[in-house]
């Protein structure tokens, strides 16, 4: 085969490659086919526990909120915080239900989220949005012991958030 013909080849090759890497690395239960993404911000925070007794009567960490600034570009666009909700600095804000999710790299990383829209506020950039991925988990899991009812732990996490609506 000449360099002439083999080139454009590859750069087929490649340009088919390319969606198929993509959609092989998002797994199929946080997946949103048909979806375009709206916005796509960084989150560093925590995921905020408490120390409760459980259905057998004993202490154990449960999830209470998130809290976590959004980022994009190296600067603050938004806040995460419980609900779960998602607001951006110009106002809008979307609150969100699981739908979905996967597990994150390592033990210690909270899981992959897919989330349905539940609820708006204001109008801005979230106002289309109609799901929320939560991809690319660091760390927020909690381990450990919990020896006193109404302690509160937090573990740091960061995690990417990808805005969504439909079409």
């Amino acid at each position: 085969m000449s360099i002439k013909l083999a080139v454009p080849c590859l750069l087929l090759l490649s340009a088919m490659a390319g969606p198929v890497a993509a959609a092989e690395t998002l797994p199929e239960a946080i997946a949103a086919p048909g979806e375009t993404v709206v916005l796509s911000a960084h989150a560093e925070g925590a995921q905020v526990y408490e120390c409760k007794a459980g259905t057998d009567g004993k202490l154990a960490w449960a999830f209470r909120e998130p809290i976590a600034t959004l980022l994009s570009e190296g600067k603050t666009v938004g806040r995460h915080y419980a609900g779960p909700s998602w607001e951006h600095a110009d106002g809008s804000a979307v609150v969100g239900k699981a739908i979905g999710n996967a597990p994150g790299a390592t033990a210690a990383d909270i899981p992959w989220l897919k989330l349905e829209v539940t609820a708006h506020r204001g109008s801005g950039v979230l106002t289309p949005v109609t799901t929320v991925q939560r991809i690319n988990t660091h760390g927020g899991k909690l381990d450990g012991a919990c020896d006193k009812a109404g302690e509160f732990r937090s573990a740091p996490y960061s995690a990417e958030y990808v805005f969504l609506r439909k079409g």
